[in-house]
């Protein structure tokens, strides 16, 4: 008796229904994988078991796939709500957890810092800035502008730390070396976090300034 023949991968009816958090959830591991561009909406089928078309049932196009994840992940973020501390600890904390976040995801991460719409005004993040902005008694029309700035700061950093840059500039000699100069080792990670803790710092002093100079 002939064998039934198997369908193709991708064509046969999957066990359990598609769904768009199972795509958003696996899109994100390919994503960490293999990075945004490598991402297609046929790979993802693929790693799904699924039809490509039936993908086209739940979101648009590849644009919605990277919205829903960058949704997931941001879902994931801890904004730091505690209210018995100072506002300089809660920044601190906020800023932490922001680059944890950033460094568990970082092709995506990257990928979205380079978006200007990547910070929407009710994410997580924002909301957090806002809220120990507030509790700085920073005046609500300064608000704005200073979140925005610290927002720079962060994701200034981190875009440096996720593609290397910042690693790079720390071994960098004062002068430029000879022709034979070898390029220095990359600095342990410990350095770079001393390096986020020093930017963070100044940004808590830079906030304190602020106030100070508004409240007077």
């Amino acid at each position: 008796m002939e064998k039934q023949r198997k369908a193709p991968r991708g064509t046969r009816k999957r066990d359990v229904p598609l769904t768009e958090d199972g795509i958003y959830a696996m899109a994100l591991r390919l994503i960490d994988a293999d990075g945004v561009e490598a991402l297609t909406m046929r790979k993802l089928a693929a790693a799904l078991d699924a039809n490509p078309m039936s993908l086209y049932h739940h979101v648009p196009n590849k644009d919605a796939v990277l919205r829903g994840v960058a949704q997931r992940v941001g879902s994931q973020f801890r904004a730091g709500e505690r209210e018995d501390i100072a506002w300089q600890d809660r920044l601190r904390e906020l800023a932490l957890n922001f680059r944890e976040l950033s460094l568990r995801h970082p092709k995506l991460m990257g990928y979205s810092f380079a978006r200007p719409d990547y910070i929407q005004p009710e994410d997580p993040f924002w909301q957090g800035l806002v809220d120990v902005l507030s509790a700085a008694r920073l005046p609500v029309s300064e608000i704005p502008r200073v979140a925005a700035t610290l927002c720079a700061v962060f994701t200034g950093l981190l875009v440096g730390e996720l593609n290397g840059a910042l690693q790079r500039w720390t071994t960098l000699p004062p002068a430029p070396a000879g022709p034979d100069g070898e390029d220095p080792s990359p600095p342990p990670q410990d350095t770079i976090d001393t390096m986020f803790s020093c930017a963070l710092d100044a940004a808590i002093v830079g906030v304190e300034n602020h106030v100070a100079r508004a409240g007077g």
